[in-house]
């Protein structure tokens, strides 16, 4: 893809369609399960924190990569 289709591609709203709604929700619950999994195993501390700061990320960017490339 060219950097202008990049560019535009990625600073565009994507409207969801139902099917893209669904992974969505899908990709949040598995990442929820995970967290209440860290909530409950790891002992509070930075690097806790760390690791559902980098959750909600990567629910971001695989939601994002959704919404961007379907």
């Amino acid at each position: 893809m060219e950097i202008v289709k990049v560019i535009e591609n990625n600073f565009s709203y994507h409207a969801p369609t139902e099917e893209q709604v669904k992974k969505y929700n899908e990709i949040r619950e598995k990442a929820k399960e995970l967290a209440y999994l860290l909530e409950n195993h790891c002992p509070n501390s930075r690097e806790k924190s760390l690791a559902m700061t980098n959750l909600e990320q990567s629910v971001m960017w695989a939601n994002a990569s959704v919404a961007r490339n379907e």
